[in-house]
């Protein structure tokens, strides 16, 4: 092997300033075109929504703008590859549901991406705040009545989910993983005939969110037993949530912001701190709160901790239910 050469140490320090002075310029310009953001869904869905209430408030912080690109199909992974292969340049963006990180690693025996190395969090959109609802006819009015109520009646309360997975089917399998009740788990093909089949009292209890049931919250037409979420939602400020009984419980769902990993920190920074901006705007925040949509900003450290969190958490959930990766 050569010895290195005082010349040669000369170039590879010039190479590497060259090289970080580039970063840094590219980093300083940047965007100088049009932001791409993936939304793994079909539109209008309460995902395509949230995507396109912050698109073009942010598009107007970066000074481009950003196209909503839907590409809906396999729990998210379709859109999750599709970003997770793109240019490391920050022009890339994925809504991103649990799906991708967070379940879909245990739920699926092989994913084209990996989830941990190839994308990178940036910034904390919110949560789907969930609630935990009863049909009128459940002789229970809070969590531990309907606890009681379950553990009295082992196998009698059925919930319903519009399908093998879903958030509505894990978060009532978080329940009963954390209560030690035993409840059975009823799937529909959809949310459409689940939700028609509890207001018909078929099916006794759901966990779904709170935009999705607040109607019939609302109408009487079902009861709110608790928040699925770790707080109070201010659309039913005074129904307590399910952690206040069992600490820690939290069945919404995550939605946060990605990009392919490798980007440069710098756009990943500025990202994060415009989204930050954004969610911060008195009237954005009252729409989403209106829509059961809880902001919450952080740290693209802090968001990169929670997934980790949330994947372990499900994971463990997942396996308790017997769930096989398909």
């Amino acid at each position: 092997m050569r010895p290195i050469t005082k010349l040669t140490r000369q170039f590879l320090g010039v190479t590497l300033t060259t090289l970080l002075l580039a970063s840094a310029a590219s980093a300083q310009s940047w965007p100088d075109h049009a932001l791409r953001l993936v939304v793994p869904f079909a539109p209008g869905g309460g995902s395509d929504v949230l995507a396109r209430l912050i698109a073009d408030p942010l598009a107007q912080r970066l000074g481009q703008p950003i196209i909503i690109d839907n590409k809906p199909g396999a729990n998210a992974t379709i859109g999750a590859d599709f970003v997770a292969k793109a240019p490391a340049d920050g022009y890339t963006l994925l809504f991103t549901p649990p799906g991708p990180q967070i379940t879909n690693p245990s739920l699926m025996a092989k994913l084209p991406y990996d989830p941990v190395r190839d994308l990178t969090p940036v910034a904390r959109l919110g949560v789907f705040v969930a609630v935990l609802v009863v049909h009128p006819s459940v002789p229970a009015r809070n969590i531990g009545e309907l606890i009681a109520y379950a553990k009295a009646n082992p196998g009698k309360l059925n919930f319903s989910s519009p399908g093998i997975a879903s958030a509505n089917h894990l978060g009532g399998e978080y329940l009963k993983f954390l209560a030690g009740i035993d409840i059975v788990h009823v799937p529909y093909k959809g949310s459409a005939p689940a939700l028609q089949d509890l207001l018909a009292g078929r099916v006794q209890m759901t966990i779904d969110t709170l935009a999705a049931l607040l109607p019939q919250i609302n109408a009487g037409a079902l009861r709110p037993i608790a928040i699925a979420a770790l707080d109070r939602s201010p659309n039913l400020p005074d129904l307590p949530t399910i952690a206040e009984t069992m600490e820690g419980f939290d069945a919404s769902s995550l939605a946060y912001l990605s990009v392919r990993s490798g980007t440069q920190p710098a756009i990943i920074e500025r990202l994060n701190r415009e989204l930050n901006t954004v969610l911060a705007t008195p009237a954005l925040r009252a729409r989403l709160l209106d829509l059961g949509i809880m902001p919450k900003p952080g740290t693209p450290n802090e968001i990169a901790r929670q997934v980790e969190q949330e994947r372990q958490k499900w994971k463990k959930v997942i396996e308790a239910a017997g769930i096989k990766p398909e």
